[in-house]
């Protein structure tokens, strides 16, 4: 079996949402003054490839604590909407980039879409013109009934409240997972695992998203 890394590394410094707090990864402790290494981290919930948590945008929603574990694991598809290449800066992802996929938005599927955006990663312009789901396109995965979308961009739209409220709503709860890689090295089925740190009452939490491939 071939384990495929679909998460990027965090650093101290990395770019975030502005309205983010700065990630920061220093040492608390180092050998050789100290006689261990142990590091201080402050960082978003929402920092670097993350899940989403319906709570994140519905204060009634569901914790990232108690989402069945088996929703971050499982069978799942990839769609690559840039073959080869990458998507133009702020182009808008509508109903008709992922009509012609629908075959894999069955119910409790899990999906990743792929742009090629994950390039731009650790700069400015991967939060300020990634391609962007339309709110029409994101009413249209919501009714799909699929279990989890994941994409290589920071978040689902530059519309996000609409598209988070779509994807996130009662009734529909799709896990986001957002800021993969290397989806472009996936074959078209795999085993995804993109579990979330145990966090109380969490809104998200960054994770170690894997691909297994048989």
């Amino acid at each position: 079996m071939e384990f495929i890394d679909l998460s990027h590394s965090l650093t101290d410094g990395l770019p975030n949402f502005a309205s983010d707090p700065q990630i920061r990864i220093h040492p608390a402790a180092a050998i050789p003054a100290a006689p261990c290494n142990v590091s201080e981290l402050t960082l978003s919930s929402h920092q670097g490839t993350h899940v989403d948590a319906p709570y994140h945008f519905y204060g009634d929603g569901r914790t990232v604590d108690n989402i069945p574990l088996e929703r971050f694991f499982g069978p799942a598809t990839v769609v690559d909407l840039a073959p080869g290449g990458c998507l133009d800066p702020h182009t808008p992802l509508t109903v008709d980039h992922f009509r012609p996929h629908g075959a894999k938005f069955t119910p409790g599927a899990r999906v990743l879409y792929r742009t090629g955006w994950d390039q731009q990663f650790g700069q400015k312009i991967f939060f300020e013109a990634f391609p962007s789901l339309t709110p029409e396109a994101a009413e249209w995965i919501a009714a799909t009934g699929i279990s989890l979308l994941g994409m290589d961009t920071p978040t689902p739209g530059v519309d996000f409240l609409a598209c988070h409220l779509a994807l996130l709503a009662p009734g529909v709860e799709i896990i986001i997972v957002e800021g993969l890689t290397r989806l472009e090295q996936l074959p078209a089925r795999f085993t995804l695992a993109a579990f979330p740190l145990k966090i109380h009452h969490g809104d998200g939490s960054p994770i170690r998203a894997v691909a297994l491939v048989d």
